[in-house]
């Protein structure tokens, strides 16, 4: 069986990081689309499930561990974190970066009510987010587990292919005035700063899937994620003083890489500490 996993997982990660690039030559045949709404950045969402689903039907995956119970009866706690992390690690960074003077929330006033943006967006993040995390967690790290590899190595391998298959994202699909909104630097450096910042929240997601066994928790705090921080930047409800994106911009600033990786770290001492008081 490891034999199958193994070459299956060498077989997703090829297709899943080609599929961007096949969307751009797609994009590059196909002139005059809308930015951000064309062919080639669709074949880019949908190519890793479509994997996905080749690989479970017939490459010798099956369908046995998905992930897709939600397994609710002894994982509350678990949903309860997936619900909070992201809001609770937000309002520290924008608490910090308040206090410093280097965050100006004032916009909230002049704008629409972020409360409102935040529960319309949060239903259809929700639903995109059941078919990214069947990939991502139901898939790649479900599979990754079973090779009982070390965890630093699950969290690694789980956040760099996470990472990689958005690089045709950063470099071409993404808007650059988006991409400015979050990092005023160039489209390598941004993509560099968004695959460690992949590797690093991947502890949490990990953490998250290996603890319940189920994908919905990851799929929860992944739509609140998309939700809120994206929305919080790049809508313009905060300005971050120039310089200072790379230090608390709640997106990719240092201290909230550093404060998502503290919370993985923590769910894992949990779950290891969980785990001796069974046996």
């Amino acid at each position: 069986m490891n034999q199958v996993t193994k070459r299956n997982l060498v077989l997703f990660g090829f297709f899943v990081i080609a599929s961007g690039w096949i969307g751009v030559l797609v994009d590059r045949v196909l002139k005059d689309q809308p930015e951000g709404n064309t062919l080639g950045m669709g074949l880019w969402l949908v190519m890793p499930l479509v994997t996905v689903l080749l690989l479970r039907s017939f490459a010798g995956d099956g369908w046995k561990d998905t992930g897709f119970r939600p397994r609710f009866k002894g994982n509350l706690m678990w949903y309860f974190i997936a619900l909070l992390v992201f809001p609770l690690i937000t309002g520290i960074v924008l608490l910090v970066g308040t206090l410093l003077g280097w965050i100006d929330m004032s916009n909230f006033q002049a704008m629409p009510s972020f409360g409102g943006v935040f529960l319309g967006l949060l239903l259809g993040q929700f639903i995109k987010n059941i078919f990214e995390e069947a990939v991502w967690r139901g898939y790649l790290t479900s599979k990754l587990l079973q090779l009982k590899l070390k965890d630093w190595y699950v969290y690694g391998i789980a956040g760099i292919i996470w990472g990689a298959w958005h690089i045709p994202y950063y470099l071409v699909f993404l808007p650059t005035a988006d991409m400015y909104s979050v990092l005023p630097v160039d489209k390598l450096a941004f993509t560099a700063v968004a695959i460690v910042n992949m590797v690093g929240w991947s502890i949490m997601f990990v953490e998250l899937f290996r603890a319940t066994g189920s994908i919905w928790p990851c799929i929860l705090m992944h739509s609140v994620e998309d939700a809120l921080i994206n929305p919080l930047v790049i809508d313009g409800y905060i300005d971050i003083a120039s310089g200072k994106e790379w230090l608390v911009s709640p997106i990719a600033g240092i201290l909230t890489t550093l404060l998502y990786v503290g919370v993985g770290l923590a769910l894992r001492t949990i779950r290891l500490r969980n785990a001796a008081i069974k046996v």
